[in-house]
């Protein structure tokens, strides 16, 4: 199945990126770091053309730190400036900062070079819906300006907003592309609340993380719903969850849609403890496909 949709104010804010970007000197990408493959839009290679970039890692508090390490190291042998990011963290915005400064500095000495005065650096800040740029725009301005919320789109129109006298950054729109050709990514941006929950069959999606976590994070299941890793059928792990979690209806039968929520909860608040969707090179097995209910 290829999933595809593409709505209309994202194809016009693509439009607006690329008009704009002539006036940055550098990209800021940010990508979730439970899926930072997955949630770097394959569109931005285009359209930044030879612009620099640095990559954020964002909710790394979310994310599992071995596989954060592995992906930090992948980024640096393609010469990727990146580091992982909690936006809660003090320290973490001050690494931020500090980065956006020196690669800034790049440009900024080229136009010294060719006696343009000196002038505060500007980065354009782009990523996919709901990866946490408001958020990180409030705490590097220091101040509330962009809408921040839970939910994927709370950005609609582009903005430029100043960071002390050392840069100023144009907020853009989340972006994604047109289709996901491997169903897997989809999954997965639906997972961590990219995509609405509306769009996607959330129980199909609940059933791929957990066929994922089976392989990779089977403790934490059992830790959070006492569930075996011998337990094959996906529908009886449905109802060892909810019978667990309360998804009950009238009669004591499960309901599967109470199920999907409660565990998609859990994933997105850090419940089920800190994981990644996606390791650097990983190839998914048949087990870990399959998201049948039936």
């Amino acid at each position: 199945m290829t999933i595809q949709w593409f709505p209309g104010h994202m194809a016009k804010a693509k439009r607006e990126v690329v008009e704009k970007l002539r006036l940055v000197d550098f990209v800021i990408e940010l990508v979730d770091a439970r899926v930072p493959l997955s949630s770097q839009n394959p569109m931005l290679k285009e359209i930044l053309q030879h612009k620099s970039k640095i990559t954020l890692m964002m909710k790394s508090d979310l994310a599992d730190p071995r596989v954060t390490d592995q992906w930090l190291f992948y980024f640096k042998e393609r010469e990727v400036p990146a580091i992982a990011v909690n936006v809660n963290n003090k320290q973490d915005i001050k690494r931020v900062i500090q980065l956006a400064k020196e690669q800034a500095q790049i440009k900024l000495d080229k136009l010294k070079a060719k006696g343009i005065q000196s002038r505060a650096a500007r980065a354009m800040i782009i990523g996919i819906p709901n990866v946490g740029k408001s958020t990180l725009i409030n705490r590097l301005a220091n101040k509330k300006i962009a809408k921040t919320g839970d939910k994927p789109g709370v950005t609609k129109q582009q903005l430029w907003i100043k960071v002390k006298k050392d840069f100023e950054l144009l907020d853009t729109p989340g972006i994604l592309w047109p289709k996901f050709e491997e169903e897997a990514v989809g999954y997965r941006l639906a997972a961590i609340g990219t995509i609405k929950d509306q769009l996607l069959p959330m129980q199909d999606i609940v059933a791929f993380v957990i066929n994922y976590m089976k392989v990779h994070y089977p403790n934490n299941l059992k830790k959070r719903y006492n569930l075996s890793q011998d337990t094959e059928d996906m529908w009886d792990i449905f109802v060892t969850i909810g019978k667990q979690r309360g998804a009950l209806e009238s009669g004591g039968k499960v309901n599967f849609s109470k199920v999907s929520k409660i565990f998609i909860q859990d994933l997105r608040s850090g419940r089920l403890g800190n994981i990644s969707l996606e390791a650097p090179g990983e190839k998914l097995n048949d087990k870990e496909k399959d998201v049948g209910l039936d």
